[in-house]
C-alpha cells in the first residue's frame, strides 16, 4: 500500500491506496478541494461539516448525472445496433430477392433463346418446304407449256 499526503481545508491529511494509485488519488483530491473551497467561497462560511455534506451531495449528484448520461448513450447504441441489425436484415432480403429475379430473368432469357432457335429451324424448313413447292410448281408449268 501506498500513501499520499494530502492538504484539504488547510489541514493536512495522510491517506492509502493501492500501489501506483497515488496520482489518481491526488488528483480526485484536487478536484473534491475544489468543489469545496469553490461553496466556502459562494455559500460562505457554512462550518465545515456542511461544507463537507453539500460538497459531497455536489459530487454525488455529478456522479449520478453523468450516470444518466451514460445510461442514455447505451440506450441510443442499443437503438443504433437495432436499427443496423434491422437495415442488415433488409440488405439480405433486398439481395436475396434481386438474385431470385434475376435467376428468374436468365431462365427466361434461356427459353426465349430456345424459343427462338426452335421458330429459327421451323421458319426455314417452311421457307425450304415453300421453296420445293414454288419449284414444282415451276416445272409442272414449265412443262405444259412444252406440252
Amino acid at each position: 500500500m501506498a500513501n499520499v499526503s494530502i492538504k484539504f481545508n488547510g489541514k493536512e491529511f495522510l491517506l492509502s491506496c493501492e500501489d501506483g494509485q497515488e496520482e489518481h488519488l491526488e488528483a480526485l483530491l484536487i478536484q473534491i478541494n475544489q468543489k469545496f473551497n469553490n461553496l466556502k467561497n459562494d455559500l460562505g462560511n457554512l462550518g465545515e461539516n456542511k461544507l463537507l455534506l453539500i460538497t459531497a451531495v455536489k459530487v454525488m449528484d455529478e456522479y449520478y448525472e453523468t450516470k444518466k448520461k451514460i445510461e442514455q448513450k447505451k440506450d441510443e447504441l442499443k437503438n443504433l445496433s437495432d436499427k443496423f441489425k434491422e437495415l442488415k436484415t433488409l440488405i439480405y432480403e433486398y439481395k436475396d430477392k434481386k438474385e431470385q429475379e434475376i435467376k428468374e430473368l436468365n431462365n427466361n432469357h434461356l427459353k426465349l433463346k430456345n424459343e427462338i432457335e426452335i421458330n429459327q429451324k421451323n421458319y426455314e424448313k417452311l421457307i425450304d418446304e415453300a421453296a420445293d413447292e414454288i419449284s414444282s410448281f415451276v416445272e409442272k408449268a414449265n412443262l405444259e407449256n412444252l406440252s
